[in-house]
């Protein structure tokens, strides 16, 4: 069910459409409050799935060597942050364009929800990323064995937590696209996010190229060939929306391009989950799509460069499950550009339907990074060939 997760909500947005001007009010305002119950608990969840998360990957991470360990992990973080910055411009100019404006609910037609229920918030949600690293870390030098057991257990009960909200998930979506079917929103996102979604396509796969270009000096044979080489693992990226699922033919292809395919091989498991260029271009832009739909503020850059720093952070809790890459930036989204909760409902809702080729440019960057990573990193080996 998982990997139909974007038909499902796709025939939900449908459903909502076609059925919403017949459903009774008290239904309409049931299904919101159930959404807004299940959002609170949601939110509730996270952080603990994101320590969790970050928990194993410090405590994975720790077990390399300390030098190339550390230069992954800051070139990872360089990488999604110039991703994520770059994403700031494009945003920023879907934010200014003339040719994206939809017409504001009217207040008068607000659904109120049957409802009120909210569960307080136990651990914040960057404490959890900084206590889920720096636990990882201490006591996987300090006590391996004790770290190698929390990690079993911590993976184990994140995977079930974050499967059981990805099966809620329509049931999430729904209510809120009934709010915005009621309130008039929906029809005009529909029209609109076409364009975004080609925008997003452009620039994260126009970005990748540019990678791959730079990574084989410009010559164009040598790039078209790593494209190609690439092309199979892509396509599995999109068929199974997991990057996870996708790395055999990810492994492959980037041990055909590199100089250095022992270095490549160690590369691509480290951050087949915490290098995600598509999100990276994906998320944020979106967000600010959603936030001038909704008559917010743009972030002005000091307010993005703070969102960016806890946004790039927390990839590194991203889960190899579809939509998991969204999940985890729900508090962020909230806390640091204003969210609120409809807004959260839209971008999962988005991210999901998208999801396909978000996981195809994730997979392709991480292709391209670990190519990049060999070359500057390592000497080439004079008895490897680059297989193009």
């Amino acid at each position: 069910m998982l990997h139909k997760m974007p038909l499902w909500l796709l025939l939900i947005i449908l459903a909502a459409l076609g059925l919403e001007p017949f459903m009774p009010l008290m239904l309409k305002a049931t299904l919101f409050a159930l959404s807004l119950t299940l959002k609170s608990g949601i939110i509730f969840l996270l952080p603990f799935i994101i320590f969790a998360l970050l928990f194993k990957t410090a405590a994975q991470l720790a077990k390399g060597t300390s030098a190339i360990i550390g230069l992954i992990l800051i070139s990872v973080v360089v990488s999604n942050f110039i991703s994520t910055m770059l994403s700031y411009s494009v945003g920023s100019v879907i934010y200014m364009s003339s040719q994206f404006s939809l017409t504001l609910p009217n207040s008068a037609l607000s659904l109120v929800p049957a409802w009120t229920l909210s569960v307080p918030t136990l651990l914040a949600n960057d404490h959890a990323m900084f206590l889920g690293l720096g636990l990882g870390l201490i006591l996987a030098y300090l006590q391996p064995k004790l770290a190698h057991k929390l990690t079993t257990s911590f993976d184990r009960y994140a995977r079930l937590a974050l499967q059981g909200i990805i099966l809620v998930m329509p049931v999430f979506i729904a209510g809120f696209v009934v709010k915005m079917c009621h309130e008039g929103v929906l029809q005009n996102i529909i029209k609109d996010y076409a364009l975004i979604f080609a925008v997003i396509t452009l620039s994260a796969f126009s970005y990748i190229c540019l990678l791959y270009g730079l990574a084989n000096n410009l010559r164009f044979s040598r790039f078209l060939g790593a494209l190609k080489n690439m092309l199979p693992a892509a396509i599995a990226g999109f068929g199974t929306m997991s990057s996870a699922a996708a790395m055999p033919l990810t492994l492959n292809g980037t041990e055909k391009n590199s100089a250095n395919p022992l270095l490549a091989r160690s590369i691509i498991p480290a951050t087949v989950n915490i290098h995600l260029i598509g999100d990276c271009f994906a998320i944020p832009i979106f967000a600010f799509a959603i936030l001038k739909s909704f008559g917010l503020p743009n972030p002005d850059l000091s307010t993005y460069l703070v969102f960016a720093g806890y946004f790039v952070f927390a990839k590194f809790s991203v889960a190899a499950v579809p939509g998991g890459g969204i999940l985890v930036m729900l508090p962020i989204l909230e806390k640091h550009l204003g969210f609120k909760p409809e807004m959260l409902s839209l971008i999962t809702a988005l991210y999901i339907l998208f999801d396909p080729v978000i996981t195809s440019a994730n997979v392709m960057g991480n292709g391209a990074f670990a190519l990049l990573i060999s070359k500057h990193f390592a000497k080439p080996n004079p008895k490897s060939e680059n297989k193009l």
